[in-house]
């Protein structure tokens, strides 16, 4: 006679133990997953906003396109970030008519040839120039300091005052991000010093406060 199993295979409660166990180790896991992904989609923000900046100063550098306007007496700190009105008219590689009020160009990354307000990758830079011993500077007599905040084009869908770095606070996002990100705060934030002219040590210096001592 062949001899009978009383026990084969898994039991129910042996299955149910099994699949919570499976479960829990998901829900730890999970959390790191969606941190991992987070920031590598902030990084790729980043990356694309620096490239927009870098091209931006190239342009203007090579007056491939026209510099902004000048700021009077707003430093590059102090200068106001731009108040977003839900609406974002922007021809790609070329100055926003609106929002009005400051200097908006856009640089579209997802070739729509326009950067849009419900866009992913689209960036929009703020641009600014200064020199401070001439509020209605000709930046080809000594030039001027080029100041930027490139921000996602998804920040200029609602109405706010995005934000800016100050002298005491720092907002720029970050590349380490638990979510989606601060989408009314710069992406990058940055200086550039113009000249259109041979650019002369002089001059370089009669922009900074106290010059160069």
């Amino acid at each position: 006679m062949s001899e009978t199993h009383e026990a084969a295979g898994f039991t129910i409660v042996e299955s149910l133990v099994a699949i919570l166990v499976v479960t829990i180790l998901l829900a730890a896991i999970a959390p790191v997953l969606s941190l991992s992904v987070a920031t590598r989609v902030q990084s790729r923000r980043v990356e694309l906003a620096t490239q927009a900046a870098k091209a931006y100063i190239d342009a203007v550098r090579t007056q491939k396109i026209t510099a902004p306007t000048e700021s009077g007496t707003n430093t590059p700190s102090n200068n106001p970030a731009p108040t977003t009105t839900g609406t974002l008219t922007c021809t790609a590689n070329s100055y926003c008519t609106a929002p009005t009020g400051t200097s908006l160009y856009c640089v579209d990354f997802d070739s729509t040839n326009s950067c849009e307000a419900n866009s992913l990758t689209d960036m929009v830079v703020q641009a600014f120039r200064y020199n401070p011993n001439n509020s209605n500077s000709n930046p080809a007599i000594t030039g001027y300091t080029l100041g930027l905040r490139v921000y996602r084009s998804d920040a200029f869908r609602s109405s706010a005052t995005l934000l800016k770095n100050t002298a005491t606070s720092k907002t720029t996002q970050r590349t380490f991000t638990p979510g989606i990100g601060q989408r009314t705060a710069p992406l990058v934030e940055m200086t550039a010093d113009i000249s259109d002219i041979v650019p002369k040590y002089s001059d370089l210096c009669a922009r900074f406060s106290g010059g160069c001592n």
